[in-house]
């Protein structure tokens, strides 16, 4: 009997249960995605680029993990507030707290299966969509990928129902503790109205405070670093929280006392529910702007960086091109290419060093950057080396033992920048030997190998990654040959764009979608603690009904009052990430491109979620028309 009472509950609360469901399905799917592209052994071994990624989605598993952890209990106890009265009208009538709490305990189990069944298939989907777009995204073979991957299935699988088991544990051990008369008197318990005095004013002191010393943080980072992370995290949260609990309800009020907005239609009545509702919604409205500021945070920072790529890849090297020893087919990549300058330098190598010919270096001096990421200026970011070099001899690296003798000097150091910084793509040629500049008499005396290197700038190396990344293969060869190295690494622009663009395109992901778990699972929240106190305000709007007040404008109250509550923490979240945004301003050219997309998104989700709140909290407190 009391299971056909729960299923037809559960029935009458489908609309619920199915706000609940879709939160957890798009939980799971993007927890199955993160570990699908963390766990493929097979495939993350066979690609260096994916697997130094790794780490980026297991971030974001980690991530996702603790926020569907309060998700889910936050959700599950709103489900319960929902049915007190009717499980403790059960309790009268005569059923036992153990048989409903078993009921209770295998109906959030049944959810939680439900959905981890479709989030699971819904998440294999999603990591062979995404899976192959960041492949192609990274040039790299899918072969030996399996979206759906046995170990990324147990992973998610065990987690959510460690977490549902939890869950269902929780929420029965709860119904034990209440007594029938509180589940009965659930709904008749009043809001607290906040009233003033000195300690609400000293609290909203404290809370801009807190909010003024986090923005300085945030936008002084530079100068703050670990220091200034810890402020900002710590003093904008508990400013946002302090703002939202003291001065939330003193506007509200300031809108209940302005007669010209007070006395239009229904507005008395929309305002006296917003000041009643409102200081039992100032913790919740804190927590949504938070997580509205990591939600669109994370979507906008993974963009920005991924954006910024190239800029980061033409702060590391001047050249496009440097090729040592180069061969016929490198020659041929250069005529594919726009080549705007282009500076052959010969050099010999013996077992003590390298030897660059000074007469090269000063008939076509290289450009070298001048200043880096903190600093950049695209109208003043290289300078040509014009420093003079009348000694025989400039050395860089040598060892301090070795004696030197008089006429060798130290690099001057615009030379040094340019043949340590540009001229050597690789430091396995260097492998602890001198690197240094001589004339022509001292280079004609070294009895080492002659060899050249071209440096090469083209119109936009974005253009030819295909020639670059060829031009690099065939270095890594050469310098695996000559030294034995197995995989040497490179430093050339094209290597560093190609593990930058790798790293960042799994942050813009990871980024992207836990900012899109994050905001649906924040929305969900919101939308569960309004429709959790609807049910005390059914009378109300019953009562308005009965003596004469139109059903379109109660249903108007019901949008404006929403839309406030709604419109607050969306306000607050946003201006957080538009001035968080500044604390990558000293490593990023241009911070907030592109920043229009993921504030797009969550204004999609976010009107989403208030649609449906409103629609919800409509079919429960406004009367059905005959």
């Amino acid at each position: 009997m009391l299971l056909k009472l729960s299923l037809s509950s559960m029935r009458k609360m489908m609309k619920d249960y199915l706000v609940l469901l879709i939160g957890l399905v798009i939980s799971i799917t993007i927890f199955y995605m993160f570990q699908t592209l963390a766990l493929n052994g097979d495939f993350t071994k066979q690609n260096s680029v994916i697997s130094s990624i790794q780490l980026v989605f297991n971030v974001g598993s980690v991530l996702l993990a603790f926020i569907t952890f309060f998700y889910i209990f936050y959700a599950n106890s709103f489900l319960l507030s929902l049915r007190r009265k009717e499980l403790g009208m059960y309790m009268i009538l005569g059923a036992k707290k153990r048989k409903i709490s078993q009921i209770l305990f295998l109906e959030t189990l049944v959810l939680g299966i439900i959905s981890l069944v479709i989030g699971t298939i819904a998440g294999a989907g999603l990591a062979s969509g995404v899976g192959s777009l960041l492949m192609k995204q990274l040039d790299i073979s899918l072969e030996g990928y399996q979206p759906f991957y046995l170990p990324s299935i147990m992973m998610t699988c065990g987690f959510f129902l460690v977490l549902f088991l939890l869950t269902s544990s929780v929420n029965a051990i709860k119904l034990a503790r209440t007594t029938e008369l509180d589940l009965i008197r659930a709904e008749q318990q009043n809001d607290r109205v906040q009233r003033k005095g000195f300690a609400t004013v000293l609290l909203a002191l404290i809370g801009l405070a807190g909010l003024a010393a986090g923005y300085y943080a945030l936008i002084h980072m530079e100068e703050l670093r670990e220091i200034g992370l810890f402020i900002a995290a710590s003093a904008t949260t508990i400013g946002t929280y302090l703002i939202f609990i003291t001065l939330l309800p003193v506007f509200v009020n300031a809108l209940k006392k302005n007669r010209v907005w007070n006395e239009r239609k229904l507005n008395a009545f929309t305002f006296a529910q917003l000041r009643f509702r409102v200081n039992n919604l100032t913790k919740v409205l804190g927590t949504v702007a938070m997580l509205i500021a990591l939600g669109v945070g994370a979507m906008a920072g993974g963009m920005a960086f991924q954006k910024n790529v190239s800029l980061m890849a033409e702060m590391g090297k001047v050249y496009d091109v440097i090729i040592h020893k180069p061969v016929p087919a490198d020659y041929e990549a250069l005529k594919a290419m726009t080549v705007e300058e282009q500076n052959t330098y010969r050099y010999k190598v013996d077992d003590a060093g390298i030897y660059y010919l000074k007469d090269d270096l000063l008939a076509d001096p290289p450009l070298i950057n001048t200043i880096g990421l903190e600093d950049y200026d695209p109208d003043n970011r290289v300078k040509r080396v014009s420093t003079p070099l009348p000694s025989k001899v400039y050395s860089v690296y040598d060892h301090p033992e070795e004696n030197l003798g008089p006429d060798i000097e130290s690099m001057p150091p615009d030379w040094q920048e340019a043949v340590t910084g540009e001229f050597i793509n690789s430091y396995e040629m260097i492998n602890g030997k001198a690197v240094r500049i001589v004339d022509q008499t001292t280079y004609s005396g070294i009895q080492g190998e002659e060899r050249s290197v071209v440096l090469a700038k083209v119109d936009d190396f974005l253009k030819y990654k295909q020639e670059l990344k060829e031009i690099d293969e065939r270095q890594t060869r050469l310098y695996a040959d000559e030294t034995g190295a197995e995989g040497p690494q490179l430093y050339s622009k094209y290597t560093t764009y190609a593990s930058l663009y790798a790293f960042t395109s799994g942050t813009m992901f990871m980024g992207f979608f836990l900012g899109i778990a994050f905001l649906a699972m924040m929305a969900s929240c919101l939308m569960f603690k309004i429709l959790s106190g609807a049910t005390r305000d059914k009378d109300r709007y019953s009562m308005l009904r009965k003596i004469g007040v139109r059903q379109e404008w109660l249903v108007g109250s019901i949008y404006k009052e929403l839309f406030v509550v709604f419109v607050f923490p969306a306000l607050i979240g946003l201006v957080h990430v538009l001035v968080g945004m500044n604390m990558f301003s000293f490593i990023l050219e241009e911070p907030y491109v592109g920043i229009w997309v993921p504030i797009s998104i969550f204004l999609v989700i976010y009107t989403f979620y208030y649609w449906i709140t409103v629609q919800l909290y409509k079919g429960i407190v406004l009367p059905k028309e005959a």
